[in-house]
């Protein structure tokens, strides 16, 4: 059994699509933000970054979420949400799933947590807009790759569709948030019907209204 520590709308919330979808035997471990628990001592002896999530797998600890969600696709490639050794579409997928996290990702820790990038609150407005503009930038990108095609990739699904899900879930509040690119808002209702997107936000208690194009929804952090 794998043990997923995570904190609801968060890093882990990819790798728990993965563990769900794949029907894997797994437990939630609630690692509470709230109380910093993330950078307790018996946590940072699991990951020393002090960040969510981290999987463990027979005894084993794995953290940072794209590590995980490449570890459990390729410990259970039969259920296809990695594209084989030797085909064309393998560099693609770790080339998807590294502009999601080192970019799109990357730009949206900045916008919710401005205060680690200045010493002058003054300026946290301006950080706050001018990521906003990143993050546009990113997801015009991302709209246009999903032009034509149903995934990411293409017509399969694959763990980037669930990354991308959940990095466009904390998108969500940004001034042109991701239901408005055609192609991204199409892929994202279609994502948000899925059985395992609805039952993972079901038990992570998460709104998907928006993706519905009712507005509204709660960010999600690292």
């Amino acid at each position: 059994m794998y043990q997923l520590y995570y904190y609801p709308n968060n890093a882990s919330l990819a790798p728990h699509f993965l563990l769900y979808h794949m029907g894997l035997e797994y437990e939630l471990l609630l690692v509470d933000k709230k109380s910093n628990a993330q950078k307790s001592a018996d946590y940072l002896k699991l990951n020393p970054a002090g960040r969510i999530p981290t999987l463990i797998d027979n005894g084993m600890a794995i953290f940072e979420s794209p590590a995980i969600c490449i570890h459990l696709c390729e410990q259970h490639p039969e259920y296809g949400l990695i594209p084989h050794l030797g085909t064309p579409e393998r560099p693609l997928f770790f080339q998807w799933l590294a502009y999601l996290n080192n970019t799109l990702q990357a730009e949206l820790m900045v916008r919710y947590y401005p205060h680690r990038h200045t010493n002058d609150e003054s300026t946290i407005p301006n950080i706050i807009a001018a990521q906003d503009e990143r993050i546009s930038e990113a997801l015009t990108v991302i709209d246009e790759q999903l032009a034509g095609k149903p995934y990411l990739l293409g017509e399969h699904l694959t763990a980037c569709d669930f990354f991308l899900f959940m990095l466009a879930e904390w998108s969500l509040p940004v001034k042109k948030s991701p239901m408005h690119f055609p192609h991204l808002s199409a892929f994202l209702m279609k994502m948000a019907a899925h059985p395992t997107v609805q039952a993972v936000c079901t038990i992570e208690e998460m709104d998907l209204t928006p993706f519905n194009g009712d507005g509204g929804g709660d960010s999600g952090k690292n």
